[in-house]
């Protein structure tokens, strides 16, 4: 099978662009299927960073062909500002970038309705980046989102775009006491947007269809992370898509049989950014430890990330629910230096014991974990490149974790740069 996918195994930020980095070396395509700008990869080659928000993470590969599938929510002016920021640091991203002409945009109205929402939920909020994405989303589902393919059509956005602004502003005024929001200047931003963008729209889903059927290799980059799910994950703290591997059909037009094989994507540790249950978060020092050794701040907000130990219970989840067949571990070396480690294996409340992961997440929030702990070790392991080259307490852990989850690792990460990796 010519394909191959990278799925984040938790909350996000588990490194999956670094992963999607060293694979697309050897691919031919590289995918985004779901999500929005609210996404936040990282890729480090040598002394320069590459945040991506839309763009996939394998445009770093010259002659890699990207694609930004239909099931991704395109913010087009956060797009074209990223875009023509790589632009500018070498990077020939016009010639690699195709966007579906299926994919929803994300208009001004989006990102104002998300705060204005946000806003009014007081302590009960979500946690959104505010980046318009959940808007964008329940348009597209209630059959009112506007596409590619009709921002770079002049008539057709000002019809849709007058249609959904009356509606808006209503919701701004009645609602929210806002101020509604003006047309002309609106419309007129997103004809340029749109001018900017056409070059770039194709029909994706018979793209990759076809790349699939030549033997092209093509790799699927997920967003965010299984339990921000919106079908799986800790439902309603989580994001508007389906992040797991059934996105990538939905996503992309690529049907399941042509799936191939499924790499989850596990920190070492557990991270998770905005509102919502996190049964193993570890607060204080022990916390910040982590938090400033691992740099665990959002890409995309710059919020500092909770932390805490790694959470066999969701690893197993996520294994099943997306298939996984193959483990890349990354942040292996932030726990360098920590006498003990531990693993929650299960949740206990009120003398019921959790072996998976209750669909309500209040019963999540009152579990307490129940942990194994390991032994930790103190060496330095950013030089090593085999497994045999970790410290014997560190080969212990990983061998507990494909046991724990029931796959087999294929990967493991011991230092931010593109060399510091151990294929297993």
């Amino acid at each position: 099978m010519p394909s191959t996918s990278v799925i984040g195994m938790v909350w996000g930020d588990e490194a999956k662009a670094r992963v999607v980095d060293i694979f697309a070396e050897k691919t031919d395509i590289v995918v985004r299927y779901q999500g929005g700008s609210n996404a936040g990869h990282t890729v480090i080659v040598g002394d320069e960073k590459f945040v991506f928000h839309l763009v996939p993470s394998g445009v770093l590969r010259p002659g890699k062909l990207c694609v930004i599938g239909n099931g991704v929510v395109v913010d087009p002016e956060l797009l074209i500002e990223e875009v023509e920021g790589l632009e500018a640091r070498g990077i020939e991203v016009y010639k690699q970038l195709v966007i579906s002409d299926r994919a929803h945009m994300v208009m001004p109205y989006h990102k104002v309705l998300d705060a204005a929402t946000e806003n009014s939920l007081g302590s009960g909020k979500v946690g959104t980046t505010l980046r318009g994405i959940g808007p964008c989303y329940r348009d597209k589902a209630g059959r009112s989102g506007i596409r590619a393919a009709q921002l770079v059509d002049p008539d057709s956005l000002r019809v849709l775009l007058a249609r959904n602004l009356e509606h808006v502003n209503k919701l701004l005024t009645r609602i929210y006491d806002r101020e509604p929001l003006e047309f002309e200047p609106m419309y007129e931003k997103l004809c340029k947007l749109g001018r900017k963008m056409k070059p770039l729209l194709k029909d994706t889903v018979q793209l990759l269809n076809d790349a699939l059927k030549n033997g092209k290799r093509v790799l699927f980059e997920g967003a965010q992370g299984c339990m921000l799910d919106i079908d799986f994950g800790t439902y309603p703290y989580l994001t508007s898509s389906n992040t797991t591997a059934g996105g990538i059909c939905t996503g992309s037009g690529v049907p399941p049989k042509m799936v191939g094989e499924i790499t989850g994507v596990l920190k070492a540790y557990a991270t998770r950014v905005g509102e919502g249950p996190f049964p193993t978060e570890v607060f204080g020092p022990a916390g910040d430890e982590i938090r400033e050794k691992g740099a665990e701040y959002g890409a995309t907000t710059g919020r500092p990330r909770r932390c805490g130990w790694l959470d066999g219970v969701v690893a197993r989840y996520a294994a099943t629910v997306n298939g996984v067949d193959n483990l890349a571990i990354t942040k292996l070396d932030v726990l360098s230096g920590q006498k003990a480690v531990k693993v929650c294996v299960a949740y206990e409340h009120d003398g019921t014991r959790y072996d998976t992961v209750p669909g309500d997440y209040r019963a999540l929030e009152a579990c307490k974990p129940v942990y194994e702990e390991l032994p930790g070790w103190c060496e330095d392991i950013s030089a090593a490149r085999r497994l045999s080259e970790l410290p014997r307490a560190a080969q212990d852990y990983l061998d507990y974790l494909e046991r724990l989850v029931g796959a087999r690792i294929g990967l493991v990460s011991v230092g931010s740069e593109r060399d510091q990796v151990i294929h297993v």
